[in-house]
């Protein structure tokens, strides 16, 4: 099939009394394979920050992006050359950004992921190999956006320029939501520990008394549930549901294992890096075995290079969630009087896909009866919820006293 690049621009439109910031030039949009030969990525070329970003796949065959910035010039714009993965490239101009509708070609089936590259300037689209199944169950979830729709007619200049998408985007600087992710569910136990307790049912019963303590005290910040039953989701589904719904923070809650050693004990906090040693690395390859379950042919283990561009491209992100892992560590084992292991860095494919400060905690070993014992009480459990519930809301004082937050996919302009 022939494949088009189309171009529209409707008229620019500026409220008459509006403040605008510095122009913004998008001067070229280039598309290259991964090197790995798992897909492309598009990059668009700009001299400037944007303010705000968004990304929706509401088909298999479809990726749609919202590009902010109120000053945007294409005027000179130069589109890709041909390349049979793609049909067409719209881009629609929108109050405040432009709208760009990315057609795939026939059989060609790609998941998008959007991030800032590490110059903070250029904003990279990745697309990654996925399957018609996979990209159906995520399209189920997301309705196609109507830029021609959105797009404000010549007459209604008396119009502040805004639109909702972005008012929605810039809003996201606030903190005020946290997604927490009970570890395992349904078919997939995690690990067993003495007398037959499943990680499953104690990471739920931890995830829902610390989702309780923020409500309680923090009314001002949603908790957002990846799973509140015994349920399963895949580690990819976890972190990009954080991603739906714009999550400020995540938090996914497991419990340790070393049979070989019923004696060894403590918590561990984790932050997505690559791993710097032999512990970090044997439990990140335990809990993303998992991943075998749900593909066969799916890998365990995150590619050293994959990590390398990750940190790269999310600097910010993995400050911030080394942040939030410190302050939780320093409540374990300062308030809750519970052995440290420390902080660490691995590979879980849980938070690769999480767009935002995330970590992953190890609240104990359930191979140790005595920290099973705990992990299973109500008490113990409440000690863990609150300690992680403090360190949330301290991390909470600081995002919020700090002049502008860390960059992250959905804005990085100070309000």
């Amino acid at each position: 099939m022939k494949r088009n690049w189309i171009l529209l621009l409707a008229i620019l439109i500026v409220a008459p009394h509006s403040v605008l910031h510095a122009q913004n030039t998008l001067d070229r949009i280039s598309t290259v394979a991964r090197k790995d030969g798992k897909g492309f990525v598009i990059r668009y070329h700009l001299d400037a920050s944007l303010d705000s970003f968004i990304i929706n796949q509401p088909s298999a065959d479809l990726i749609q992006m919202g590009i902010y910035h109120s000053e945007l010039d294409t005027a000179n714009l130069k589109l890709p050359p041909e390349m049979p993965s793609f049909r067409d490239i719209e881009l629609y101009k929108i109050p405040n950004g432009f709208g760009v509708d990315i057609h795939l070609g026939e059989e060609v089936y790609l998941e998008g992921t959007a991030y800032l590259d590490a110059n903070g300037k250029d904003l990279l689209l990745g697309l990654k190999n996925s399957n018609k199944f996979r990209l159906n169950l995520i399209a189920d979830r997301n309705d196609p956006i109507d830029w021609v729709q959105l797009s404000t007619p010549a007459n209604a200049l008396e119009t502040d320029g805004s639109n909702i998408e972005y008012v929605y985007s810039k809003n996201k600087q606030r903190f005020d939501v946290v997604v927490l992710d009970a570890g395992h569910g349904e078919w997939e136990p995690g690990s067993i520990g003495h007398k037959g307790y499943k990680e499953k049912d104690i990471t739920l019963a931890i995830t829902k008394k610390l989702g309780k303590y923020i409500e309680e005290n923090l009314p001002d910040v949603k908790v957002i549930y990846t799973r509140d039953s015994d349920k399963y989701l895949t580690l990819e589904e976890r972190g990009q549901f954080a991603n739906k719904v714009e999550g400020d923070l995540f938090i996914s809650i497991h419990c340790n294992s070393f049979p070989q050693n019923k004696r060894v004990r403590g918590t561990e906090v984790y932050f997505l890096g690559s791993g710097k040693s032999q512990t970090a690395f044997d439990v990140m390859m335990r809990e993303n075995s998992v991943v075998k379950f749900e593909d066969p042919n799916a890998r365990v283990e995150i590619p050293e290079e994959e990590l390398l561009i990750y940190e790269l491209a999310n600097s910010g992100y993995q400050a911030t969630s080394q942040q939030l892992a410190v302050m939780i560590e320093d409540q374990f084992k300062n308030r809750a009087q519970r052995k440290s292991r420390g902080v660490k860095q691995a590979g879980f494919q849980v938070l690769y896909q999480a767009s935002m400060p995330a970590v992953l905690v190890e609240t104990g070993f359930i191979s140790n009866p005595s920290e099973l014992r705990f992990l299973t009480s109500d008490y113990g459990q409440s000690i863990i919820a609150s300690a992680i519930y403090r360190a949330v809301r301290d991390y909470k004082v600081d995002y919020e006293r700090s002049e502008a937050p860390a960059i992250t996919s959905r804005s990085n302009k100070k309000e």
